[in-house]
């Protein structure tokens, strides 16, 4: 039995969980979230509580169970907490700054980026060198993060670009002269 697969998920107050021939709607107080599961997994509301079950016990459906409880955890928890991820810009001159609904990153570069985000997405900078990423989808807020680190990823030798909040930059040693 797969232990995530076999976990319930709680519904909040407030939530409110429509399952239709295998796409999953959520609504809560921060929004509104769906997503598309296999029709095979069983969908089951049993009080407070959203249980997944799976009908055999083949490899597919092993490797679906765990996968669609996930997915319908994940949009509970957006649409009543929401996501966020923290990017850090570090190098000399390098900063952040939002300008309406967009972000102004001034890189290094010849010239500066401007980047809007899609709907769903704020983002916020409480300095110039911290930005902060938030939404109630969990991928949409992940892959926001990891496009604007892509503007300028952490290099090994100085560390200079933007990373993610904690995240450790293996470090490499230059040339030496002699």
């Amino acid at each position: 039995m797969s232990r995530i697969g076999k976990l319930p998920i709680p519904i909040p107050q407030g939530v409110e969980i429509k399952v239709e021939s295998g796409i999953v709607r959520v609504k809560g107080p921060k929004g509104e979230l769906s997503v598309s599961v296999s029709s095979e997994m069983q969908i089951k509301k049993e009080g407070e509580t959203l249980v997944v079950e799976r009908p055999s016990d083949s490899i597919q459906h092993r490797s679906l169970h765990g996968l669609t409880r996930t997915l319908i955890h994940n949009l509970v928890q957006g649409v009543t907490e929401g996501y966020s991820k923290n990017l850090e810009i570090v190098g000399i001159g390098y900063k952040a700054e939002k300008r309406g609904n967009g972000l102004f990153l001034t890189l290094g570069y010849s010239h500066p980026i401007y980047f809007t985000p899609p709907q769903g997405i704020t983002i916020e900078t409480p300095t110039p060198t911290k930005i902060t990423i938030s939404g109630i989808d969990k991928v949409l807020v992940g892959q926001v993060s990891a496009k604007i680190r892509s503007f300028r990823k952490p290099e090994p030798y100085k560390g200079k670009g933007i990373r993610y909040e904690g995240e450790y930059v293996r470090r490499k040693a230059g040339k030496t002269a002699g």
